[in-house]
């Protein structure tokens, strides 16, 4: 491809605007073989400071247009990130992000502080949106004074730059995203997973070990659109927009919306070639309707509204 993709989100600069999203593709390294096209960034899987076991199982059930998980932030923890997964991110030619979770607001300065200092790592992504636990997550996502702690204590902390990664389970959205960027996030994520749950009408028990989960997939990708939408009319930092993108009319829809990056999620799952795709669909896309710069459709619907 000669078009150049690159997008530059606040202090972060991408090759392209396609990224996966957190959890959907493991810390990266297990869906390269599937990419000829690197994509803009990997979204690791997120990380705690001690390792978590997630919660019970299942914790995947279908729905008609897309997937109810409760994985409850399973992974090895820090130390042992960088002990066993952090020497096989070497040598993958693309930014790396990191997803980070706390119990505490000083859980997530640890964090910060420990990965940005790390090479490969070129951007912090803050949960603080995860529906599937009990303690941090969602509970400084849904409040606006908590959710600028948090993120102003990891900016404070880290020496690369910061995304805030919000949560579709609250009132009015544009409140937690003028908070985290009074906080100094250097972009937006949005939207995690909305809260859903499946019954079994065999046995008449909830389909989730967890009872219930967090929805993702198609069925979210309008409620994610109008996020988008709402909240580029109101912050000035990038959005990185997420939610069912499964195909390049998807990407330009979230782009048109105002996100300047979009992530992929679910789509990865059915599909691991599909970041991949995109990065040339989106080149293709801008070869067909003689677009010169793709950027030029970043908030078309806003300025047509």
């Amino acid at each position: 491809m000669s078009r150049d993709l690159s997008i530059k989100l606040g202090r972060l600069i991408l090759k392209n605007p396609i990224l996966t999203a957190s959890g959907t593709c493991g810390f990266g390294y297990e869906l390269i073989p599937f990419l000829q096209e690197l994509p803009g960034a990997i979204v690791l899987k997120g990380l705690t400071l001690e390792e978590r076991k997630g919660n019970p199982t299942p914790r995947i059930a279908e729905t008609p247009a897309g997937i109810l998980n409760s994985i409850g932030l399973q992974n090895p923890g820090l130390r042992q990130f960088k002990e066993d997964v952090l020497p096989k991110l070497c040598n993958i030619n693309t930014c790396l992000i990191a997803n980070i979770s706390g119990n505490t607001i000083e859980e997530y300065g640890i964090l910060a502080e420990e990965l940005s200092q790390l090479p490969e790592i070129s951007a912090i992504e803050v949960n603080i949106s995860c529906p599937n636990v009990k303690k941090g997550g969602i509970v400084f996502g849904t409040d606006p004074k908590e959710a600028y702690k948090v993120v102003r204590h990891v900016v404070e902390k880290s020496t690369v730059p910061v995304i805030a990664k919000l949560s579709p389970n609250v009132t009015d959205i544009r409140e937690i995203a003028l908070a985290v960027e009074r906080a100094g996030a250097d972009a937006i994520s949005m939207i995690n997973t909305l809260l859903g749950m499946k019954i079994d009408i065999k046995t008449g028990r909830p389909a989730l070990g967890n009872i219930m989960g967090g929805l993702s997939g198609p069925a979210i990708r309008p409620i994610a659109v109008r996020m988008v939408y709402q909240t580029a009319q109101v912050v000035k930092i990038p959005i990185i927009g997420m939610g069912g993108i499964r195909n390049i009319e998807d990407v330009v829809e979230m782009l048109m919306a105002g996100a300047s990056a979009v992530a992929i999620g679910t789509g990865t799952m059915i599909d691991p070639t599909l970041p991949s795709r995109l990065v040339r669909d989106l080149d293709e896309y801008c070869k067909q309707n003689n677009i010169t710069d793709w950027k030029d459709i970043i908030g078309l619907a806003l300025r047509r509204s």
